[in-house]
C-alpha cells in the first residue's frame, strides 16, 4: 500500500479561540471555514477527519457530510489533540496508518498538493516529521516575529526555527539581508509517523519552546528530525476577525 492511501489527516478545530471565539465555524463563499479545509484534504485522502473539543463544530462537520472526532478540553496543542484523535479513529476503524497529518483548521487556502508533499516525504524511510516552508519575497517579513522562520540542512531537514530572522547577515544592511541570502517562511502543516506522534505527545517543554514559545523546538531539543519540503504557494490564516475581512475585501 502506498503512503498516499495509508495516510489519515486530522483537522484540529477548537471553537474557543481567544483572539477569534467560534472561528472555525466563520462562514467563507457561503461554507464554515473547517468545510473548505475538509475538502481540500478530502482531495487527497479518504481518511479525513475533523478533531474537535465541541459539539458545535462536531454538528457542523456531520451536517455538511464530514467526519469528526470529539477530543478533550484539556489539551495544549493542536498536535496533543491529533494524537488523541488519531487513537480514537485507529481503534473505531480497526486499522493502521502510516502517516498521520495535522492540517490547521484555520487555513481554507491550502492546496492539496502541499498535503500531497508533505506525505510524499513518507516514502523515505528515515522520515519522522515533515513539514514546510516557503521562500520570503518581501525583506521587510523576515523581520516579522509573527512569521517563523527555518534553517536547514543539505539533506532538507530543520536545524532551527525561530521568530528572529535566520541565519544573520553580519555587516549587511538591514534592508538587504533578503537580497544575500534566502530566507524561509515556516507553514505550520505536519506529518508524522504515528509512533513519532505518540512520542512526541509525552515530552514536557524544554528550554527553546519555553523562550520561542514553538512547540517544534521541543522536538528538535529531544533528538527528532524534521524533513522540510518546499512550497511556493501563500496560504493565508485566519487568526483574527480581521484577517477575516481582509481576505472577503
Amino acid at each position: 500500500m502506498n503512503v498516499r492511501e495509508n495516510s489519515l489527516i486530522l483537522i484540529p478545530a477548537r471553537y474557543a479561540s481567544t483572539r477569534f471565539p467560534g472561528k472555525p465555524l466563520v462562514e467563507i463563499a457561503g461554507k464554515p471555514m473547517v468545510q473548505h479545509v475538509y475538502e481540500k484534504a478530502a482531495a487527497v485522502s479518504d481518511y479525513v477527519y475533523v478533531a474537535t473539543d465541541d459539539a458545535r463544530i462536531y454538528d457542523a462537520v456531520t451536517a455538511f457530510g464530514g467526519r469528526a472526532v470529539m477530543t478533550s478540553t484539556e489539551h495544549r496543542s493542536g498536535t496533543d489533540r491529533c494524537y488523541e484523535a488519531y487513537v480514537k479513529v485507529h481503534e473505531a476503524l480497526n486499522r493502521n496508518f502510516g502517516v498521520v497529518v495535522n492540517v490547521q483548521g484555520d487555513e481554507p487556502f491550502i492546496i492539496p498538493r502541499q498535503i500531497e508533499s508533505l506525505i510524499s516525504r513518507f516514502e523515505e524511510p528515515a522520515v519522522q516529521i515533515a513539514t514546510l516552508a516557503k521562500p520570503f519575497e518581501r525583506n521587510d517579513d523576515v523581520f516579522d516575529p509573527n512569521k517563523v522562520k527555518v534553517v536547514f540542512s543539505v539533506k532538507n531537514t530543520a536545524l532551527y526555527f525561530s521568530r528572529n530572522p535566520i541565519p544573520y547577515c553580519r555587516g549587511v544592511e538591514r534592508d538587504g539581508w533578503l537580497a544575500r541570502t534566502p530566507y524561509y517562511k515556516h507553514v505550520g502543516m505536519y506529518a508524522y509517523r504515528p509512533e513519532i506522534l505518540k512520542a512526541i505527545t509525552s515530552i514536557p517543554q524544554g528550554v527553546l519552546e519555553q523562550a520561542e514559545s514553538l512547540e517544534q523546538l521541543r522536538w528538535l531539543e529531544n533528538g527528532y528530525t524534521i524533513a522540510i519540503s518546499i512550497t511556493d504557494h501563500e496560504s493565508v490564516g485566519i487568526d483574527t476577525p480581521e484577517d477575516l475581512e481582509k481576505i472577503i475585501i
